[in-house]
């Protein structure tokens, strides 16, 4: 106790034992006060009342947000390289075509008499093999008589590139598929970069593409979208189907390929659906199976043989389902079967439902087509059918289908039928092939079988099937008339050929060489 608590005076009037026993009550009431009192709060503890206030106060204010701005701009620099980095793979591998051909100038006024110009165009092409050999469409090069081959500088990054700079070939057209809209060029250059079909993996719709080309002739364009539709066939009339992309497509993108994001080619882009003539996002590109295949074919043999069965098939309707009474309304049924061909050695029957040829599942016609011409053709066709309610395995020796023009190419002799100067193989029109060909304008002439690629002079732009009814003012009924005018030209002298094809008559000039 402090000594100032009790006067000097007091204590000298109480008992010392009295005043003892006082201190000692004093000390324990004011204890059991202290304990009495609630306890006072901790400052570090804040009470549940105040905890709650704060809670709200701090939902009230904004909260300082991380900083993400560095993590969020390297991932967008990691796509950027990527893309950057995918183009500069593939680039080196798309070509430019050149195409000089004759063609009729169009006039707004039809009775002014149709004049024949000469027409450049420009296309795109992929290289398949190092040593120059190129995949493009058939349209691409269809009637060219000079067909001439850019290859892209190496780091150009799109840019502007002087006219003296750019390394062009001369490129031989070595065969075309029209069927297909495929054509395979050789240019004299080794050790060129490529790039590969992919054949294994099928595409996937909303895979990401890049489509490189030369869009209305502005070479290694590269735009990118995804694949909008596999499987889709453009005529209902042809069994070829194609890959479907939104990437920006337009003229002279043809022949260009569609690749993934590993550079590897899905297909070929061949067409586009628009009504204003540009990319309206509904682009189309052969699948890269195909163009393998067409490939091989043409690098091999010049044209393309594919496989036959002696079987037809067409696809089921309901209403021919039901008229059958077949036990599905879709799929693809056998309409008939050759008696001698291997189809029907191997037990092959009219209203079998084709289930699937080769492990592949068959539901439509194109299916079947596509089955039968990826089908090699020293292996035995797997076909699995539904007969009735049973299922049944059969296997059928594949034949070689080949057209009338391919056997007669093929049984051409060099001594008869080729013409060194022009570079091509040629028979007679006979009455035969006459009957084959069809109605004619001019019942006379001489059929080209084919293009000796190894004798390749001038660029005449004939091809297959073409009748040649006149060389300059001379009428050819014959192969010696036409051996005989061709020995009366000199080199650098005009040359003129009237020839008929499938859509009529037209004319070919070029120089001789």
């Amino acid at each position: 106790m402090p000594p100032s608590f009790f006067s000097r005076a007091h204590t000298q009037q109480w008992p010392r034992h009295l005043i003892c026993q006082m201190t000692a009550l004093i000390l324990v009431s004011t204890t059991v006060l202290l304990a009495q009192q609630p306890p006072a709060p901790k400052p570090t503890e804040p009470t549940p009342a105040a905890k709650i206030a704060g809670d709200k106060s701090a939902q009230e204010k904004p909260q300082p947000k991380p900083d993400e701005s560095a993590a969020a701009g390297a991932a967008l620099m990691q796509i950027n390289n990527a893309l950057e980095g995918l183009a500069a793979k593939v680039s080196p591998a798309v070509v430019q075509i050149l195409v000089t051909g004759y063609g009729p100038l169009h006039e707004e006024n039809r009775s002014v008499t149709a004049l024949i110009v000469r027409q450049h165009a420009v296309g795109s092409g992929v290289m398949v093999d190092p040593n120059g050999y190129i995949m493009t469409n058939a349209h691409v090069v269809e009637g060219a008589q000079r067909i001439r081959v850019a290859l892209p500088l190496p780091n150009d990054n799109g840019r502007s590139i002087a006219a003296g700079k750019r390394r062009i070939f001369e490129a031989r057209l070595l065969g075309t598929h029209k069927e297909t809209d495929l054509a395979l060029l050789k240019i004299e250059e080794k050790d060129l970069p490529t790039l590969a079909l992919l054949t294994q993996q099928r595409p996937r719709v909303g895979q990401l593409v890049f489509a490189i080309g030369s869009p209305e002739g502005l070479q290694n364009s590269v735009t990118m979208g995804v694949v909008s539709a596999v499987a889709r066939q453009a005529d209902p009339d042809k069994p070829l189907t194609y890959i479907q992309t939104d990437a920006p497509i337009n003229p002279g993108n043809s022949g260009g390929p569609l690749v993934d994001m590993n550079g590897s080619v899905l297909g070929l882009n061949t067409f586009i659906l628009s009504q204003g003539g540009g990319s309206e996002g509904l682009g189309f590109a052969i699948p890269a199976r195909i163009v393998d295949f067409v490939y091989q074919s043409l690098r091999k043999y010049g044209h393309v043989h594919r496989v036959e069965i002696g079987a037809v098939a067409q696809e089921i309707t309901p209403t021919l389902a039901d008229g059958l009474q077949l036990s599905q309304h879709w799929g693809v049924i056998i309409a008939d079967v050759k008696p001698d061909g291997p189809a029907a050695a191997a037990g092959l029957q009219i209203q079998d439902i084709v289930v699937s040829a080769d492990d592949r599942r068959i539901e439509t016609l194109p299916q079947l087509s596509s089955a039968l011409y990826l089908h090699r053709l020293d292996q035995v066709l797997q076909l699995e059918v539904l007969r009735g309610d049973q299922k049944k395995t059969l296997y059928i020796p594949a034949l070689e289908h080949r057209d009338h023009m391919d056997q007669l190419f093929d049984a051409a002799d060099p001594e008869q039928n080729l013409v060194p100067r022009l570079g091509i193989l040629a028979t007679e029109l006979t009455s035969e092939l006459r009957s084959q060909i069809g109605t004619m304008r001019i019942p006379s002439g001489v059929v080209v079988l084919g293009r000796a690629a190894d004798l390749i002079l001038p660029d005449t732009g004939l091809q297959t099937g073409d009748v040649i009814h006149a060389l300059n003012t001379t009428s050819i009924t014959d192969m010696a008339t036409l051996r005989a005018a061709v020995l009366r030209l000199k080199t650098g002298d005009p040359v003129v050929m009237q020839v008929e094809r499938s859509d009529g008559l037209t004319y070919l000039s070029f120089e001789m060489e």
